[in-house]
């Protein structure tokens, strides 16, 4: 049985840098698409950042230059490295694997999730 679990997140004041990372168990082969969201109080679900079995990555706008995206293959690790940290980016964070779209992995929903870690952003 796949399963996603998140660790490191925490409590930081704006401006710092928090790594929040998901190890990956139950998998039989390598996922090739990885992604990590979040999910603010109130607000809708939003993409941060995918990579996919290339190691090419994407990331939305507000996070571009900010937060670093990376896999651990041999490890089964995923890993958010998130500098410059913001009060908006409060928000449970999740990572995410396995695109509906096979080797699209932005334009469609992914099947495995974590179950998230708390960010805290302080000003």
């Amino acid at each position: 049985q796949v399963q996603l679990m998140e660790s490191g997140g925490g409590s930081v004041q704006a401006g710092g840098s928090l790594t929040v990372s998901c190890t990956l168990s139950g998998y039989t082969y390598r996922p090739y698409c990885l992604a990590w969201f979040r999910q603010a109080p109130g607000k809708e679900r939003e993409k941060l950042a995918t990579i996919d079995g290339d190691d090419e990555t994407t990331y939305t706008g507000s996070v571009r230059g900010r937060f670093t995206i990376s896999r651990d293959d041999t490890n089964n690790t995923l890993h958010l490295q998130m500098n410059g940290l913001k009060p908006e980016d409060t928000a449970i964070y999740y990572c995410a694997a396995d695109s509906r779209g096979s080797w699209d992995c932005e334009n469609y929903e992914y099947i495995n999730w974590g179950q998230g870690t708390q960010v805290t952003v302080s000003s």
